[in-house]
């Protein structure tokens, strides 16, 4: 099995609600390792990273309202398969479809605001770890 490291944002909903501890808790019930955790807000120029792929969408000025709008909780996870099993705890990005157990099935109010990013692959992962933990970590 392999023991990989993913990206994981508390989006600014899950840290207003006050489910930091609830979601933390969650993750390492599975067995998975907290290597990083920082709290701060994220701006514009972050958000465009980050999100490039949505940059031109109609959405991007939301998202980046949303995301920019209070603190997020920045967290480097590491387990074996730590990729896989966070998008699975995390559930579908629309809550309506996510499974019932998964943590946007039982927190997220709407597909907008649905409280938790996790890498969806190892290439996505070390990028995102990258830009966001900038040197921090090894």
């Amino acid at each position: 099995m392999a023991i990989e490291r993913t990206l994981v944002l508390l989006k600014p909903d899950a840290v207003k609600r006050k489910l930091v501890g609830k979601i933390i808790e969650r993750i390492e019930d599975k067995k998975l390792d907290i290597d990083y955790l920082s709290l701060r807000t994220l701006n514009v120029e972050e958000l465009k990273y980050h999100y490039a792929e949505h940059v031109e969408k109609p959405f991007f000025p939301s998202l980046c309202e949303y995301m920019s709008s209070g603190p997020v909780v920045i967290m480097v996870v590491k387990g074996e398969n730590a990729i896989s099993a966070l998008r699975k705890m995390s559930g579908a990005t629309d809550p309506l479809e996510a499974d019932a157990g998964s943590i946007r099935g039982m927190y997220a109010p709407t597909k907008s605001e649905n409280v938790i990013h996790s890498s969806d692959s190892e290439k996505s992962a070390d990028r995102e770890i990258n830009f966001f933990v900038k040197g921090i970590m090894e």
